[in-house]
């Protein structure tokens, strides 16, 4: 048996040595590109494994477009209003779901789950944000449809009500309610699962893009992957590259441009992320215990 455990670990090693580098090096790749000389870049076949003749000129082009600094602010803006109410109401809901004491328990999470399978749709939705909420245009219409996410909420109520009974007995005793025992008994002795949700709500809401291109008609409003959607596949790059030699050179500077704004919106969540993964697993295995 001893043999069969040794055996398997040193194929999993293997296999995840294998598969660390050819996770990492689509990355590596984007970075190396972006410090590239853009003569040297499009020109180059093959594997980039340096950058081909360093350069920050792509950087420095990118900061002449003032929307990326806005779109920035504007996504800052909804991440941390957005995971903020998130966390609030998903917390507030799965403590109440987590009750042993809840009539009607069972049936509230069935109607639920249900919407996890079945929804009215995008026109039915459009029509309610639209018309009936009139949020068109307004950062509310990115954040209030998507308040609550069932999974998350069923892996948060898993988690409270994983928690000893005892707790809640002894603080009612002390003359604690409800909001009191959520805020300062059960919500910090959930923090793993806490932060695995601020990472789900965080990252949703860092690349979401498709409900503002629809809702957001203000290009001052528009949030960071809608522009960055615009450079990468409108190949909207003109404002950035005006005065940069002929048109091809415009279209080789143009591409490394794009390798940066890529590094640019893609490296907070990377820094972020080093410091929630550690109650990463955690919080998802505390979750998962009961159904």
């Amino acid at each position: 048996m001893k043999s069969k455990i040794k055996t398997f670990d040193v194929v999993n090693i293997l296999f995840m040595l294998i598969l660390i580098p050819i996770m990492l090096y689509p990355i590596w790749h984007v970075v190396m590109a972006s410090f590239s000389e853009s003569s040297l870049l499009t020109g180059h076949t093959g594997l980039i494994l340096k950058p081909q003749g360093f350069s920050v000129d792509s950087y420095r082009l990118m900061a002449k477009n003032p929307m990326i600094f806005k779109g920035y602010l504007n996504t800052i803006f909804i991440v941390v209003v957005g995971v903020t109410l998130n966390i609030a109401f998903t917390a507030l809901g799965a403590y109440c779901l987590s009750r042993k004491d809840l009539y009607w328990q069972k049936h509230i999470m069935m109607l639920m789950v249900f919407t996890m399978y079945f929804s009215g749709g995008l026109i039915p939705r459009y029509l309610m944000i639209t018309q009936s909420y009139h949020l068109t245009n307004s950062y509310w219409s990115l954040i209030l449809p998507g308040l609550i996410s069932t999974y998350n909420l069923i892996i948060m109520r898993t988690s409270f009500a994983a928690l000893p009974d005892s707790l809640e007995e002894s603080a009612k005793l002390d003359g604690a309610g409800a909001i009191r025992i959520l805020v300062s008994i059960v919500i910090p002795l959930s923090m793993p699962v806490i932060a695995v949700m601020i990472l789900y709500y965080a990252v949703g809401h860092w690349n979401a893009w498709f409900d503002a291109s629809i809702y957001i008609k203000e290009r001052e409003k528009f949030p960071l992957q809608l522009i960055l959607r615009e450079i990468l596949i409108i190949n909207d790059t003109n404002s950035m590259t005006q005065g940069s030699g002929d048109a091809s050179d415009q279209m080789a500077i143009g591409e490394t441009v794009k390798y940066a704004v890529i590094v640019v919106s893609t490296l907070p969540i990377l820094c972020v992320y080093p410091f929630l993964q550690k109650y990463f697993q955690k919080g998802v295995m505390i979750g998962a215990v009961k159904g």
